[in-house]
C-alpha cells in the first residue's frame, strides 16, 4: 500500500503540491498505538512546499487520498502525521494474498547481490564456548536472513590454526601428556575425549605450568632481593607488595588472583614461553616434526568441531585457514612496504602509520618476520575477493572487543588500493557474560558449548516430562522434541538481544514456556498445528468477514516482509525474534478471547482459520531464519 500511495502522490504532485516532489519526501512510519489508523504518512516534509500548517497540509493530502483510493476508508491528522484507516476489504485481500504465498515474507525475486558472512572462526587450541555460540548463531541467522532478502550468500569461517596460542597446546602435549607402558602419549582416542576438548586440556595445562614457572622465577628474584639487572623495573617496584599480600591472604580465590599477578612478571622469561616461541619459528620454517605435530593436533580439533556444528545445525560453504592466508598477507605486506604503504622500524618490524586517520601506528609484521593477526586478515580479505569477485560485501561477525582491529584492517586494505574495502562490514556484537564475570579460556573458566547444549536439552527433557502431553510418542520422537526445545531455547535466548548489546546468559530462563523465549513460540506453533487438523475452511472466497480483532492480527502479519527486510539491512536477528514474540503474544490473546473451532459465523470462522494458518506459517519462517526448528506437537 505504501508503494501505491507513493506512486499516486508522485504522479499527481503538481495538482496536490503545486510542484514536482522528490520521492524521498514521502515517508511512512508505524502508527502509534494511541492513535486511530492503520498506516501513517509524515506530513512535515511537505509543509515548506505548501507554505501551510501541518494540520492543513495533512487534511489536503488525506482528502486527496480518500478520493482517489478505494482502500482508504478514513483519515485523521495528529501533530503533523496523517493517519490512514484502510477498509476491511483491503485487509481481507491482504489475508488472501499472504495465504496464497508459500514464501510469505521472503523476497519474491533474487536481488543479484552476493554477500559473504564470516562467523565462528575458532582457534584450534580449545573447544567452542558460550561466546562462540552467540557468534555462530548470529552469523548463521544473518546469512539466512540475507537469503530471505533475495541475496546469494557464502557462509565462511577463517580457522585460526597457527600462532603462538596453537604452539602452546603443542608444547604442553609434548611435555606433559600421559604416556602408556610403551611410552606413547595419550590421544583423544585412547583418552576417550572429544578432540577439541582434548587439545583444550593441554592449552589450560600450558597456562598452569607456565604460571608455575613464572611464580618460581619471581620467588627466586625475591630471594635474591631483586638484584638481577634483567628484572623489569616495574617488577622490582610492585612484587614486594604483591608477595606480602599473597602470604597474608586467607581467601583461596583472592590468593589465586595474586599468585597469577606475581607470576605474570616472569612468564615472558619462562622456559615454556621460550619453547612455544621456538615451536612457532620451527613451524613457520616448515620444520617436519613441528608440522606433523601441528597437523595431528589440528585434525583432532576439527573432528571435535564438526560434531559441535552438527548439533548446532549450522554449516559453511567455504573455509579459509590462517596457515594459508597469512602467507598471502606477508606477500602483500612486502609489496606495501615497497610502495610506501608500510614502514620498517630499526628492529626490523613492519608497521602502518594511521595517525593521519586519527588512529596510531599498527604492527603488521614482527621483527623476527612472523605474522600477526592483522597480517593474516589482510591476506584472507584479498583471497576472498579473488575467490568471489562478484561479492557486494563481506560481513565479519566478530565481538566488539575487535572494533579497533577491523577499523584498522579496512583502512589498510583501502591504502593498498582495494576499492572493495568500503564493502567490508564488521558485525560487532556484545560479549556474553557469566553470572560471576568474564570468561577466560586459558584458565578453563568458560561455559563449554557442548556441555551447555547438553545441559539445556536435559533441562528441556525434565520440564517437558513434568508437563506431560507425550502420550503416543515414540522414544525417538520424544528425544527429538527435547532436542528441539532445548536448542531452540538456547538459540532464541542468544538471538533475541540486539547484537550490539552485551548480555548475561541464564540457561534456566532459556527453556521457560512463558515469556520471551523460544519454547513459548514453539508451543504456539504446535498448538496452531494441532488446531489446523481440527478445522476446515468453507467457501472462504465468498464467506469472509473480519472485525477489529481480526484486522489487528492481519495488520501485524502483513508487517512480516518489512521486518525481514529491516533485519537484513541491520544484520539483526533480534528484530525477527521480538516481532515473532509480539505476534505470538497477540495471537494467544486473540485465541483466548475468540473461538475458532466453535465460531458459528462461517465468515468469521474462515477468517480466524486463515489468520491462525498464516500465524503458524510466519512463526515457521521466522524461526527457520533464526536457525530454530518448531515441533508439530509439544
Amino acid at each position: 500500500m505504501e508503494n501505491k500511495i507513493k506512486a499516486l502522490l508522485l504522479e499527481n504532485s503538481l495538482s496536490v503540491f503545486g510542484v514536482k516532489i522528490d520521492e524521498k519526501l514521502i515517508q511512512f512510519q508505524k502508527t502509534r498505538k494511541d492513535v486511530d489508523g492503520d498506516m501513517t504518512l509524515v506530513v512535515f516534509p511537505f509543509v515548506k512546499i505548501l507554505k501551510s500548517s501541518p494540520a492543513i497540509v495533512g487534511e489536503d493530502i488525506g482528502r486527496f487520498l480518500k478520493e482517489e483510493l478505494e482502500e482508504v476508508e478514513s483519515y485523521n491528522v495528529v501533530s503533523g502525521f496523517l493517519n490512514l484507516n484502510l477498509t476491511n476489504a483491503f485487509w481481507k485481500n491482504e489475508l488472501f494474498k499472504m495465504t496464497e504465498d508459500k514464501n510469505f515474507g521472503c523476497a519474491a525475486a533474487l536481488s543479484g547481490k552476493m554477500f559473504m558472512v564470516e562467523y565462528s572462526s575458532p582457534n584450534t587450541n580449545k573447544p567452542l564456548h558460550l561466546g562462540h555460540m552467540r557468534n555462530i548463531f548470529l552469523g548463521y541467522s544473518v546469512s539466512e536472513i540475507l537469503k530471505a532478502n533475495g541475496h546469494e550468500v557464502v557462509k565462511t569461517q577463517i580457522i585460526n590454526d597457527r600462532g603462538i596460542h596453537i604452539c602452546k597446546s603443542m608444547v604442553a602435549w609434548e611435555q606433559f601428556a600421559t604416556k602408556d607402558a610403551s611410552g606413547k602419549r595419550e590421544t583423544p582416542e585412547t583418552n576417550g575425549m572429544k578432540g577439541d576438548h582434548f587439545v583444550g586440556k593441554y592449552y589450560i595445562e600450558f597456562d598452569k605450568q607456565v604460571t608455575l614457572q613464572g611464580f618460581e622465577m619471581t620467588s627466586q628474584w625475591k630471594e635474591n632481593n631483586y638484584s638481577n639487572s634483567t628484572i623489569p623495573e616495574e617488577a622490582k617496584e610492585k612484587l614486594p607488595g604483591l608477595f606480602t599480600a599473597y602470604e597474608a591472604s586467607e581467601d583461596d580465590k583472592k590468593k589465586e588472583g595474586i599468585y597469577r599477578k606475581i607470576a605474570a612478571f616472569a612468564v615472558p622469561f619462562a622456559q615454556l614461553t621460550k619453547d612455544a616461541s621456538e615451536m612457532l619459528l620451527k613451524w613457520e620454517a616448515n620444520e617436519p616434526a613441528a608440522r606433523k605435530l601441528w597437523e595431528t593436533m589440528n585434525n583432532w580439533v576439527y573432528v571435535g568441531f564438526d560434531k559441535t556444528y552438527n548439533r548446532m545445525e549450522v554449516d559453511f560453504d567455504k573455509i579459509y585457514y590462517e596457515s594459508e592466508t597469512f602467507l598471502i598477507g606477508k606477500d602483500h605486506v612486502t609489496e606495501g612496504l615497497e610502495k610506501g604503504v608500510f614502514f620498517k622500524k630499526d628492529d626490523g618490524s613492519v608497521w602502518v602509520d594511521l595517525t593521519d586517520e586519527g588512529l596510531d601506528e599498527k604492527l603488521v609484521l614482527r621483527a623476527d618476520g612472523t605474522a600477526v593477526y592483522m597480517t593474516q586478515d589482510i591476506g584472507t580479505a584479498i583471497d576472498r575477493f579473488k575467490d568471489f569477485p562478484n561479492l557486494n560485501g563481506v560481513i565479519y561477525t566478530v565481538g566488539n572487543e575487535q572494533d579497533y582491529h577491523f577499523q584498522v584492517l579496512f583502512l589498510i586494505l583501502k591504502k593498498l588500493g582495494y576499492d572493495w574495502a568500503k564493502n567490508c562490514f564488521h558485525l560487532s556484537y556484545g560479549m556474553v557474560d557469566l553470572p560471576d564475570g568474564k570468561m577466560k579460556s586459558r584458565e578453563g573458566r568458560v561455559v563449554d558449548a557442548d556441555d551447555l547444549m547438553e545441559e539445556v536439552v536435559s533441562m528441556a527433557k525434565e520440564s517437558t516430562k513434568e508437563r506431560g502431553h507425550l502420550d503416543g510418542m515414540t522414544d525417538a520422537e520424544r528425544e527429538s522434541l527435547y532436542e528441539m526445545i532445548g536448542m531452540g531455547g538456547l538459540k532464541y535466548y542468544l538471538l533475541k538481544v540486539d547484537p550490539q548489546k552485551r548480555m548475561k546468559f541464564n540457561p534456566d530462563e532459556s527453556i521457560e514456556l512463558n515469556g520471551n523465549t523460544g519454547p513459548f513460540i514453539q508451543y504456539a506453533y504446535a498448538r496452531i498445528n494441532s488446531l489446523m487438523t481440527k478445522v476446515e475452511l468453507v467457501n472462504p472466497e465468498k464467506e469472509m468477514a473480519i472485525d477489529h480483532a481480526e484486522k489487528e492480527l492481519i495488520k501485524q502479519l502483513s508487517e512480516f516482509p518489512v521486518v525481514i527486510k529491516e533485519a537484513g539491512q541491520n544484520y539483526s536477528p533480534a528484530l525477527i525474534a521480538n516481532y515473532t514474540f509480539e505476534l505470538v503474544k497477540n495471537y494467544n490473546s486473540f485465541y483466548q478471547a475468540f473461538s475458532v473451532m466453535k465460531e458459528e459465523n462461517i465468515a468469521l470462522k474462515n477468517a480466524r482459520i486463515l489468520i491462525s494458518q498464516n500465524t503458524g506459517k510466519v512463526i515457521h519462517t521466522a524461526m527457520r531464519l533464526l536457525g530454530i526448528n518448531v515441533p508439530n506437537r509439544m
